[in-house]
C-alpha cells in the first residue's frame, strides 16, 4: 500500500448502548471524502445493546452495502470488540483498519488527515497530546488520562505522545504481524498492549492532532476497574520486557565466552 489512492479503509466502531450516537455517527462517516480514490466502509461491533443499537445498525446495513454489523451475545469488553472488528475488516480485504469510539470524542472530521498520513506511517494515531491537540473534558478526567498515558510511557518505554488513544488507523500489515488472539488485555488496557506490540515490531508511527471532546449522549464506559486493569497491564508487560532484555543479555554473554 504505497499511496493513499490504494487505500480501502474500514472503520470499526464498538458499541454498547450507543443508539443516539450511532444514528449521527454512521451517516457522517459515510459522507467523508478521503480523496484520491480512497474508499471507506463501516463495521459496527455491537455487544447486544439493550437500547437497540444493534438492531438500528442492521437497518443501516440493509440500506447501505458500505455498512456491516458484527453482533456479539453480550458485553464482552472493548478489546475483544476491536479484535472482532479487525478480523472482519481483514477478511473483507481492507488495506487499513481504523478504530474509534462511537460517542464523538473521536470526531470523523479527523479521519481524512489520518488517512493522508498513511504513506509515511504504519500506524496513525489521532492524538490529544501533540501540538495542535486538545482535550475538552473535566479536570479530573484530564488528570486521569494524562497520568495513565505518562505511566504507560514511563514503565514500557512507549514513544508516542498519546499511547493510550483509541483513535487509530492501522495498516493491514501491522495487524497481520500481531497475533491478535494472544493479546491478553481487554477493556481500555488493550490499547496499551496493542501499542506495545506495534512498537516492539518497529512499525512507523505518526500522530495527527485532534480535539478530544467529552460525550454528549449516553454514559461513559470508563470505570475504576479499568484503571486497575491498565496498571496491571503495564506491570505485566514491563515484566515481559525486562525478561526479554535479560535473555538477550545472557545470550550475548554466552557468545562472548
Amino acid at each position: 500500500m504505497s499511496s493513499v489512492s490504494a487505500t480501502k479503509v474500514m472503520v470499526v466502531v464498538p458499541t454498547y448502548n450507543e443508539l443516539e450516537n450511532i444514528q449521527r455517527l454512521v451517516p457522517q462517516l459515510l459522507d467523508l471524502d478521503l480523496g484520491k480514490g480512497a474508499s471507506l466502509t463501516v463495521c459496527v461491533v455491537d455487544d447486544n445493546s439493550p437500547d437497540g443499537t444493534g438492531a438500528y445498525a442492521d437497518q443501516l446495513a440493509a440500506a447501505n452495502a458500505r455498512v456491516a454489523v458484527v453482533h456479539r451475545k453480550s458485553k464482552l469488553g472493548l478489546g475483544t470488540a476491536y479484535v472482532a472488528g479487525m478480523r472482519y475488516g481483514l477478511a473483507q480485504g481492507n488495506d487499513a483498519i481504523l478504530t474509534m469510539d462511537a460517542d464523538f470524542s473521536h470526531h470523523p472530521r479527523y479521519i481524512p488527515s489520518m488517512v493522508a498520513a498513511l504513506p509515511e506511517a504504519d500506524l496513525v494515531i489521532g492524538s490529544r497530546y501533540v501540538p495542535g491537540g486538545q482535550v475538552l473534558y473535566p479536570l479530573s478526567r484530564r488528570l486521569l488520562s494524562r497520568g495513565a498515558n505518562m505511566f504507560a510511557r514511563f514503565t514500557l518505554g512507549l514513544k508516542a505522545n498519546d499511547c493510550t488513544a483509541g483513535f487509530r488507523l492501522y495498516r493491514r500489515r501491522v495487524l497481520e504481524s500481531i497475533p491478535l488472539e494472544q493479546i491478553f488485555s481487554n477493556g481500555y488496557s488493550f490499547l496499551i498492549e496493542m501499542f506495545f506490540e506495534v512498537q516492539r515490531r518497529g512499525w512507523r508511527v505518526a500522530e495527527v492532532p485532534i480535539l478530544f471532546e467529552d460525550r454528549r449522549y449516553g454514559q461513559s464506559k470508563i470505570s475504576r476497574n479499568e484503571i486497575l486493569k491498565a496498571v496491571y497491564t503495564c506491570s505485566r508487560l514491563l515484566a515481559r520486557r525486562l525478561t526479554r532484555r535479560q535473555a538477550r543479555a545472557n545470550t550475548v554473554m554466552s557468545r562472548s565466552k
